[in-house]
């Protein structure tokens, strides 16, 4: 399966307005791509196409609501009509309440499903008609490590996420049957600095976090223009993700109990927030169109999101290690 160069593409970012939209907008951008980017919020789209037009690359701006699908069909139509065809699907918005499940209403449970699983599904089902016709492309779906491992306060939003990889695996085999090369990503991130905290509803009294540590957005940026060029199944984003899915896969009891030692406590700040402050529950938050969120303090690098970009060095990396652990065995053995 072969991608275009960054800088022959045509690219879709759908939750654009802030955060890890807004950030891989700006980089397929900067790496010659001609962006459409489209989100709830007008004004922050404005500013993002201005911004992106400012150093000389091609940007236009759709608003459209991922929860209702004629108008994620609209944001795909736009794409063509503007650019002539589309050659990469970036699909990023979500939306969060921090709640025990028990505190949940069924609206609310119901209304994330609806954005944050149903608008991918959505966003799929618009592109997949232009991706098939331009004979090759990329869909890439932002899920979250919660698609592998659900955490508490996050039920509903883990479910999404959980569904996302249901769908994702599902389509991604169709495509192969049908021989289509187009390549299908999951892009899992740990916890990342984004204003995605500040925006999420909370009934737990105070602004939700993260459990540390906290990711650059930007991080999730490179994954995602790496996928768009190089065929990639599942990108897990922060040393986090990578250790929690296998943590998970060796002793899920095992999360469990991490999880009750500090997965309640860490994902409460000491910021008091009621259920009415302002959030992006059900509409945008006007003017904060940020690409980092408040947490800029416990942003830590990863070692192993370069080596998944670098495979030679990776399989390099695990050959060493094994060599070095036959020969220590060995070491051992003559030793006896």
């Amino acid at each position: 399966m072969q991608l275009k160069p960054i800088n022959q593409q045509v690219v879709t970012v759908v939750g654009a307005s802030s955060g890890i939209g807004r950030v891989t907008a700006l980089e397929f951008a900067k790496r010659g791509a001609k962006v459409l980017v489209s989100a709830r919020g007008e004004s922050k789209l404005k500013s993002l196409v201005e911004e992106i037009q400012s150093f000389g690359a091609e940007a236009t701006y759709f608003v459209a609501d991922v929860q209702e699908f004629e108008q994620v069909k609209a944001i795909a139509d736009k794409t063509v009509e503007v650019y002539g065809r589309l050659d990469t699907w970036v699909h990023v918005p979500a939306i969060a309440l921090f709640a025990l499940f028990e505190d949940y209403t069924p609206e609310e449970f119901e209304r994330i499903i609806d954005v944050n699983l149903m608008g991918q599904v959505y966003g799929a089902m618009a592109a997949l008609p232009h991706l098939k016709r331009e004979g090759r492309g990329a869909l890439i779906h932002i899920s979250s490590i919660e698609g592998r491992r659900a955490l508490p306060y996050q039920s509903a939003y883990s479910a999404a996420k959980h569904g996302i990889e249901g769908f994702v695996e599902a389509m991604r085999v169709e495509l192969a049957h049908e021989k289509l090369p187009i390549s299908v990503t999951s892009i899992k991130p740990a916890v990342i600095n984004t204003p995605f905290w500040n925006h999420a509803r909370t009934k737990l009294g105070v602004k939700p976090a993260g459990i540390p540590p906290y990711y650059d957005p930007r991080l999730v940026a490179d994954a995602i223009l790496y996928a768009a060029e190089h065929p990639t199944r599942d990108f897990l984003v922060g040393d986090a993700a990578k250790a929690l899915d296998l943590l998970q896969r060796i002793s899920p009891p095992l999360v469990d109990s991490l999880l009750l030692l500090i997965g309640f406590n860490l994902q409460r700040s000491d910021e008091p927030k009621s259920v009415d402050a302002p959030n992006s529950f059900d509409q945008p938050v006007p003017e904060d169109e940020r690409i980092d969120g408040d947490f800029s303090h416990q942003v830590i690098p990863s070692i192993t999101d370069w080596l998944d970009k670098n495979p030679l060095l990776q399989w390099g990396a695990i050959a060493g290690t094994a060599a070095l652990a036959l020969l220590a065995t060995q070491v051992f053995n003559t030793k006896e």
